[in-house]
């Protein structure tokens, strides 16, 4: 059973792949708006802000690179959807098909493809003088990190990819996901804002893996924020892939 899901699994996901490939502007529109950013804030803003950091682009990346996947992730749900609609589900049925392969192939195309944006990303920032003094585990942490991130977002996508009765609707979910940065660590110290604000960005999740990612990027001893980091992806991870899971069987049965 397990070679069965294995194969069809990497079956679905050559043919997920091979759609991101005949239309590349997806993983190009995933990357604008992050850079987009990340332009804004280093050379608009990043003047006015001060953080403690030698470089604005170096205390920025972490928080951008968590956009980049919230933005990303959008198309996941999308192209469910359009494959719900589309009648593929029904004639996967029929057919000797592994049941979760269907899901996990979507799910593993959006980590090939946040992972190339991602890379982009990276090599904008470097252009901007972004510099790390991480060594090569330090940097497999953050690959680890970012890894489990689009994973438990990607399942979240699943979720109104199955049950929107629209292609908006399926993928305007991710736009809460976008903006949750920007009440966090990631754009400024959560020190500098007023007492409600504070509490709620000390205590979400962004919080916590922006800054153990940024403790790996400047070699700094990462303590609590990387364990809390882990928590809560992994956490999210497991309720958001049990919650999809019901819905794709409610919508196959």
């Amino acid at each position: 059973m397990n070679k069965h899901f294995l194969g069809d699994t990497a079956v679905l996901l050559g043919r997920s792949l091979r759609h991101i490939s005949r239309s590349p502007d997806t993983i190009i529109t995933t990357a604008v708006m992050p850079i987009a950013f990340m332009l804004l804030f280093v050379y608009v803003f990043g003047g006015a802000i001060e953080t403690g950091a030698d470089s604005y682009v170096n205390y920025l990346l972490p928080g951008i690179l968590l956009i980049t996947i919230a933005s990303g992730i959008s198309y996941t749900a999308f192209r469910l959807f359009l494959d719900m609609q589309g009648g593929i589900f029904e004639r996967f049925q029929s057919m000797p098909i592994a049941r979760p392969a269907v899901l996990w192939a979507h799910v593993l195309t959006s980590l090939v493809a946040n992972v190339i944006s991602l890379v982009v990303v990276v090599l904008v920032a470097l252009a901007m003088g972004f510099r790390s003094g991480a060594g090569v585990l330090a940097w497999l942490a953050v690959a680890g990190i970012l890894i489990l991130f689009t994973l438990a977002l990607t399942w979240i996508a699943v979720i109104p990819g199955l049950s929107a009765k629209s292609a908006d609707g399926a993928s305007a979910f991710s736009y809460p996901l976008i903006f949750l940065p920007f009440i966090s660590s990631a754009f400024v110290p959560t020190g500098t804002m007023p007492g409600p604000v504070r509490a709620f960005a000390e205590h979400q999740p962004v919080t916590s893996i922006v800054n153990a990612i940024r403790d790996l990027f400047t070699s700094q001893p990462v303590g609590a924020d990387l364990w809390t980091a882990l928590a809560w992806c992994v956490g999210i991870l497991v309720v958001a892939y049990l919650f999809a899971t019901m819905s794709y069987r409610r919508r196959i049965s």
